[in-house]
């Protein structure tokens, strides 16, 4: 039977809260389809991408209200809102959801995970030293985060109440208020210290936070197991393929590139034209990026322009269409390409960056279950699924996480991993 049912509002971050307990032992699976049998689930952990971070606020709210309905009724009997650690997304919403479906009058959130840099303080989040509203998430075309006052941001999508609680000592008394209990912590030990004090006293049947509180649940909730697994042998050649705008990324592909990455830019058609890779010419450049593969071991596939992008803006205005169409269409051709070269001989091993650019690989290839096996870096997560018979592995990474030298660090570490615990 299910115990902790984790709901997330895209994959990536589905599989980075996922991985805290798969690597503890407990039996973790990670599935895109809001609607699952609880009754047809074998694992102790679920974890559901709900896809809704990009949805209209109202969307987002009912899909997760749906959602925290039916797993009540299924007797689960811990309930995580895992959320995006720089805020991204329908938080306020969400959380609204979560906590009205629950009938109950709190709902802590601890949305900080210090071991990347993400602390709150006073009620503030931060990245890296600075409020998120004044780091890349910031600036994000796509889903920039207006405000670094935690509360202020649930405010604009939900109706309860939000109070910000100063860090807690063990002696601290807990409060009484209603509404979503937003905890400050600027350490791995100030963010354990405020779930045990929650799990003591059993405040803990719905909850909120990131992959950072995530990694604090398997003990906490008694999930953790002694076994462990050998990681599997991966191919040494590595194909990254990336839809992310994020600065943290694009400085991770320059490094890559000038440590010996070959680096392919699509185009502007290549991304935003229909049927463009069913085309004729479609066709003769999906010939040459395998010809690239076969030529080099450590490969790049990218989304992004040189030096910008507003070639692919400028096609973009020329077609009419709007910012989402644009994401959609991008993560779309990516997926559909991955899909096309995905049997090839020299494909290596696949790591993807970017939550839409991993949803739409793995629809493509019509795999919609993953089990995460392990972290490799802090927000890296390898995986397994079965396709055509067989299990395969991929590595997963959101857009904001990882070091410049990240790529070339994980090329050197999968040569490595064959039988390591």
């Amino acid at each position: 039977m299910i115990l902790l049912l984790i709901i997330a509002d895209d994959f990536t971050g589905a599989l980075d809260t996922g991985v805290q307990f798969a690597a503890r032992g407990a039996r973790t699976e990670v599935v895109v389809d809001p609607q699952i049998d609880f009754s047809a689930c074998g694992a102790d952990v679920l974890v559901v991408d709900t896809e809704t971070r990009h949805l209209p606020a109202a969307d987002a709210y009912k899909a997760v209200f749906d959602l925290v309905e039916r797993a009540r009724r299924a007797g689960v009997r811990f309930i995580y809102k895992k959320t995006d650690s720089a805020l991204r997304g329908n938080i306020g919403a969400e959380l609204s959801a979560l906590l009205e479906a629950s009938g109950l009058r709190q709902l802590p959130f601890l949305p900080a995970y210090p071991k990347t840099g993400r602390i709150t303080k006073n009620g503030v989040h931060y990245i890296n030293g600075v409020p998120v509203t004044e780091s890349p998430f910031g600036k994000d075309p796509f889903e920039p985060v207006r405000h670094s006052v935690i509360a202020e941001l649930i405010g604009e999508q939900c109706p309860a109440p939000a109070v910000s609680v100063p860090v807690l000592s063990d002696a601290s008394p807990l409060p009484d208020q209603e509404g979503i209990l937003i905890f400050d912590a600027e350490t791995d030990e100030e963010l354990s210290r405020a779930g045990r004090r929650l799990y003591q006293e059993g405040r803990l049947s719905i909850m909120a936070g990131c992959a950072g509180f995530g990694a604090v649940l398997p003990e906490l909730l008694k999930l953790a197991k002694s076994e462990r697994q050998l990681l599997p042998k991966l191919d040494p050649r590595l194909l990254v393929v990336c839809g992310s705008v994020n600065p943290i990324t694009l400085a991770q592909l320059d490094h890559a590139e000038k440590n010996g990455f070959s680096r392919l830019r699509l185009t502007p058609e290549q991304k935003l034209e229909p049927g463009y890779w069913q085309s004729q010419e479609g066709k003769e450049a999906i010939l040459k990026i395998q010809d690239m593969l076969a030529a080099n071991d450590r490969c790049i596939i990218e989304s992004n322009d040189a030096g910008g992008n507003g070639p692919t803006a400028g096609y973009a205005k020329e077609l009419g269409i709007d910012l989402e169409t644009l994401r959609v269409r991008i993560a779309g051709s990516l997926g559909y390409l991955v899909g096309q070269i995905f049997t090839c001989p020299s494909l290596g091993t696949l790591l993807l960056t970017g939550g839409d650019t991993l949803l739409q690989c793995m629809n493509c290839l019509g795999v919609h279950r993953l089990e995460p096996v392990c972290e490799l870096e802090k927000g890296v997560v390898l995986a397994s699924f079965t396709y055509q018979g067989c299990t395969r592995h991929v590595i997963t990474k959101s857009g904001g996480f990882g070091t410049e030298g990240l790529f070339t660090g994980l090329s050197k570490q999968i040569i490595d991993m064959e039988g390591k615990p």
